[in-house]
């Protein structure tokens, strides 16, 4: 999968979380496909920007962490040719943002939080990939808890 960000100002910090994959070698975590990854699981930022994602290590919410998995949207349009990713992009900006609300429970632009995503690749698409999965991070602090319903 593919990362995009989602705000521009977030963009060098979201490279940064979401470009890359790898393992921390800490006890603590867990590698996570990302094809596997579901709505309430917490991830640390990764250390290598890399131009795909493969695996997240995974943490409970209530250690430190930088990222929180809040929706996997499908893509459900017709076609079975790669869209490319500006459609994708559209896409995603905008259904992240509904699911937002619903999930942190407060709308996006009155939260202090942000959130990006993880986009098929065209590579994965060729293996039926078609979700987008939306992701809750943020650009100060490491997150400590669920942000589920905390009207952050």
């Amino acid at each position: 999968m593919t990362p995009r960000p989602a705000v521009p100002a977030v963009l060098a910090a979201t490279a940064l979380l979401l470009a890359g994959c790898g393992w921390f070698g800490d006890d603590d975590t867990e590698g996570t496909s990302v094809f596997d990854v579901e709505p309430g699981m917490c991830f640390r930022s990764l250390e290598q920007v890399k131009a795909q994602v493969g695996d997240l290590d995974q943490v409970p919410c209530s250690e430190a962490h930088t990222l929180e998995a809040y929706a996997v949207v499908p893509y459900d349009k017709e076609g079975s040719t790669f869209p490319g990713e500006d459609e994708l992009t559209a896409f995603a900006d905008g259904h992240c943002a509904q699911e937002f609300r619903e999930y942190v429970g407060v709308d996006y632009l009155d939260s202090d939080l942000f959130f990006t995503y993880l986009l098929p690749s065209p590579r994965s698409w060729e293996e039926d990939d078609r979700d987008v999965l939306c992701v809750v991070t943020t650009a100060g602090e490491p997150l400590t808890a669920s942000v589920e319903g905390s009207e952050r």
